[in-house]
């Protein structure tokens, strides 16, 4: 496939590039996508996790911890094809970093240190207090509303706990943003993988890249806004594409 031939081509001129990853990428590992059908938002309405009602309201609290209880597939998903391939760009010494709007702590499960993913929507696999902002393993605050607590507290206060990810209307992690900006800004490719690009602030990173120098590159199943400013587009699954890119990537 030309298309595979030329991304592979791009990556072995880059001296620093940058992956961007959203839900495409998970899906693959068995977790589906929030708006999907059998995604949380076809079981829970969504208007109940914001971060207003989540701080105001005991019973949202309550659903909240449920839908994280009944969720816990996020904790067993393990990295698929994709996961490793964009891993294989950091052993070759070609990935600044990843840029991820996912959750699921799979770029990491799959070889990327964790100082290279930066996590736009934070991570799932921990917990925060908003009160003494201590961080807890979420698997350890789960097994106490298995164990009959519907709400829990944090352990060492008793604030309010919060699983560590971006809740609707919530901002975004501003240092994480910035880093996320500043290393876009500073790439020489830019790879969208598995994202529809059309959730802001986190679809700017792969403009500001190009509109900065760098190349884009975009494999996803559907197109995005950004496919006419792309040097390579590649309509498919994450996980069959970047390892046939990758293969080409070491024939050379």
């Amino acid at each position: 496939m030309e298309e595979i031939e030329r991304l592979a081509q791009l990556i072995r001129e880059s001296k620093k590039t940058i992956v961007f990853t959203g839900a495409g990428v998970s899906t693959e590992s068995g977790i589906p996508d929030f708006r999907s059908p059998g995604g949380i938002w076809s079981k829970y309405d969504p208007e109940d996790f914001t971060i207003q009602r989540f701080l105001s309201s005991l019973d949202t609290r309550k659903s909240f911890w449920k839908a994280s209880a009944e969720g816990e597939l996020l904790m067993e998903a393990k990295p698929n094809p994709a996961h490793y391939a964009i891993a294989e760009l950091h052993q070759l010494g070609k990935l600044d970093s990843v840029i991820t709007q996912n959750i699921d702590n799979l770029h990491q499960k799959a070889g990327v240190p964790e100082d290279r993913v930066l996590e736009l929507h934070g991570n799932m696999q921990w917990v925060v207090c908003l009160g003494c902002r201590s961080r807890f393993p979420l698997l350890q605050i789960l097994q106490k509303v298995k164990g009959g607590i519907e709400v829990p507290d944090c352990p060492d206060c008793q604030g309010i706990l919060k699983p560590d990810v971006v809740l609707f209307g919530e901002a975004l992690l501003q240092e994480t943003l910035r880093e996320a900006t500043r290393r876009a800004q500073n790439c020489d490719l830019f790879i969208v993988i598995g994202s529809t690009l059309v959730i802001y602030p986190a679809a700017y990173m792969p403009t500001y890249a190009r509109e900065a120098g760098a190349r884009l590159a975009i494999v996803n199943l559907t197109p995005t806004p950004l496919d006419h400013y792309a040097t390579v587009v590649i309509r498919g699954k994450a996980g069959d594409i970047m390892p046939k890119v990758m293969e080409r990537v070491r024939l050379f």
